[in-house]
């Protein structure tokens, strides 16, 4: 399955200039700039060590930049605090699941719903309008279940679920905050290869129908290949390519730093 036949616009959704973070001496990102169109789905691949989750850490708030710039929507947001930015519209993934294990499968998805319309409301009002945003907010959550192969452990503890399962409700609980940019720190790691493949269709729907834009971070090459416009090369914290799959692919820098032991190892 590939993505290559969207089309991307010319807006640019997310600019990042020059941005380097610091910790006492160790720098895992270094001078880093590039531009991501909107509705685009644009993967960074690289060795481990290579500085990709440390520049979601710097995108998404989690960390502040030592310099540069962030900018999402024409908005600067490397000086905000990480919920105001995921309240803009740009939400991430991690590596390892976030899940809240005394919560339902389904609870953990309706707790990345905002605005909940009862807040500022009182006595009937108040608990009929939260009443009517909970049932919307669960049959959301059950939908995006059902997307993932989860919808039968809705009303389980999360904490039964396995590694990969986890992964699935991770990303199922960022597609409920509809978000118009949406950063994936290796979200397929350790999911069922079908599955994947089941996911890759989600996304690619999502990106067609409601113009969303991806930034995945992947280590399996074959799915970067297939479903991304742009591969972005990091390593030793740099960028060291920027470029359509196929020329990545080929390009002799990146061989000799990244795809030259993968290719030797298959």
């Amino acid at each position: 399955m590939t993505n290559q036949s969207t089309p991307t616009s010319e807006k640019t959704i997310l600019e990042v200039k020059n941005i380097s973070v610091n910790f006492g001496g160790v720098k895992p990102v270094q001078d880093v700039s590039f531009k991501i169109s909107e509705n685009s789905f644009t993967s960074v691949i690289g060795p481990n060590g290579a500085g990709k989750t440390s520049l979601f850490n710097l995108i998404s708030g989690m960390n502040k930049v030592s310099s540069g710039e962030i900018f999402f929507n024409n908005e600067p947001i490397h000086a905000i605090h990480t919920h105001k930015i995921a309240q803009k519209g740009l939400i991430r993934t991690f590596q390892g699941a976030k899940i809240i294990k005394r919560l339902t499968v389904a609870e953990n998805l309706m707790m990345a719903v905002q605005g909940n319309p009862g807040d500022n409301l009182s006595g009937f009002f108040r608990k009929k309008a939260r009443r009517t945003f909970e049932e919307a907010a669960r049959a959301e959550a059950l939908r995006r279940l059902d997307q993932v192969g989860l919808s039968k452990f809705a009303d389980e503890y999360a904490g039964i679920l396995s590694g990969g399962q986890r992964k699935l409700l991770d990303l199922s609980r960022a597609l409920m905050a509809k978000p118009s940019l949406l950063l994936l720190d290796e979200p397929f790691a350790g999911v069922n290869p079908t599955l994947v493949e089941k996911l890759l269709t989600v996304l690619a729907q999502l990106r067609k129908e409601h113009a969303m834009t991806f930034l995945l971070i992947e280590h399996d090459l074959e799915t970067v290949m297939n479903i991304s416009d742009r591969v972005i090369v990091m390593a030793d914290g740099k960028i060291i390519a920027d470029g359509l799959p196929n020329s990545i692919y080929e390009n002799e820098i990146v061989i000799d730093a990244y795809l030259g032991s993968r290719r030797k190892d298959a």
